[in-house]
This record gives C-alpha cells, sequence and structure tokens, in this order.
C-alpha cells in the first residue's frame, strides 16, 4: 500500500471513529485496526495522534465547506443563498450520522489541551464566517449583519448537535430572513 492510499485510509478510519465517538475514546491502535495501516505506517504518517486529528479536521473543512457552496450557489438569488446556508444545515442535521459540529466537538475535547487542533477550529469557524460575509457583500447588504448570521448558524449547529434534531435549522432560517428584512 503506498502513503497516500494508506493516508487517505488512515483519514477515512479516523473520521468515523473520531466524529462517531470522540477524539479521546479512540485510541490509535483502533484506528489502526479500522484502517488497515499497519502501525508503523500510521506512525509514520501520524507521529501523535495530535497531527491525526489536525489532519482529519482539515480535510473534513474542504468538504463539508465544499459541500455548503455547491449548494448555496444553486440559488440565483443573493439573498437566498444566504437563507440556503440554513436550507444546507437541515439537511445536514438530518443526515442518519450526524453528532453535532466536528470542530466544536473538537474543541470541546482537546482546545485546551491542544494548540494545534485549537488553530485548525478556529481556521474553520473563520472561513466559515468570512464565507458568510462575502454572501452578505454579495447580496449587498451590510456587512454588520455577517456577525449575526454567523451566531445563528453556530448555535443551529451546538442545538442541533445537542437535541439530535433538524428544527434549530429552521429556526435560524427564520430569524435570518427577519434580519435579511
Amino acid at each position: 500500500m503506498d502513503g497516500a492510499t494508506a493516508r487517505e485510509q488512515a483519514l477515512d478510519a479516523a473520521e468515523t471513529l473520531f466524529y462517531g465517538r470522540g477524539v479521546q475514546s479512540v485510541g490509535m491502535d483502533e484506528v489502526r485496526a479500522a484502517s488497515g495501516v499497519s502501525l508503523k505506517r500510521m506512525y509514520q504518517l501520524f507521529p501523535a495522534k495530535e497531527l491525526l486529528v489536525e489532519a482529519y479536521l482539515e480535510r473534513r473543512d474542504a468538504r463539508w465547506r465544499g459541500r455548503l457552496a455547491e449548494f448555496v450557489e444553486r440559488r440565483e438569488d443573493p439573498r437566498e443563498r444566504i437563507l440556503a446556508v440554513f436550507d444546507w444545515l437541515e439537511e445536514w442535521f438530518g443526515e442518519p450520522d450526524f453528532r453535532g459540529c466536528a470542530w466544536i466537538n473538537a474543541y470541546g475535547e482537546l482546545g485546551a489541551t491542544s494548540e494545534r487542533v485549537a488553530d485548525r477550529v478556529r481556521a474553520h469557524k473563520r472561513a466559515f464566517r468570512e464565507y458568510l460575509g462575502a454572501l452578505v457583500e454579495g447580496a449587498g447588504l451590510p456587512g454588520a449583519l455577517t456577525g449575526p448570521l454567523f451566531l445563528l448558524a453556530e448555535g443551529a449547529m451546538v442545538t442541533a448537535g445537542i437535541t439530535g434534531g433538524t428544527a434549530p435549522a429552521a429556526e435560524a432560517r427564520e430569524a435570518a430572513r427577519s434580519l435579511l428584512g
């Protein structure tokens, strides 16, 4: 197995396990067993668990933001694109394996002890906020709306992760519609 294949298999297994059960409850040996990557290769690729967590969050970030942008771009109207963020969140919250926001979860587990993980979480949240800001700008709306829209989306993520339902996205969408006027 070449290095790129081993890396992807390790990250696939890490994502399933870390997102499904939490980072701290999963050991490297469990990731190794689920991935089929030898322990030696696993530690060549990721010399520390923290580096595996960082890589998992980074890869998930690219996919998450890509899926969101693809969904939002289907809307023609710039204001509807903003509201589409909340429609996409509702779909995501309804996925069978939804367990909350991976970055919020990772920060809750490791943010106080791992600066690398905290940095990765902050980068994801900053990029999401900037994306919302670009949507607000594209709709010709005041930039001051970006913060409240970001907080609505983040609050919906936390609430959906705790309650297990999709309603927080719909509720946040309605609040966002009110903000947009």
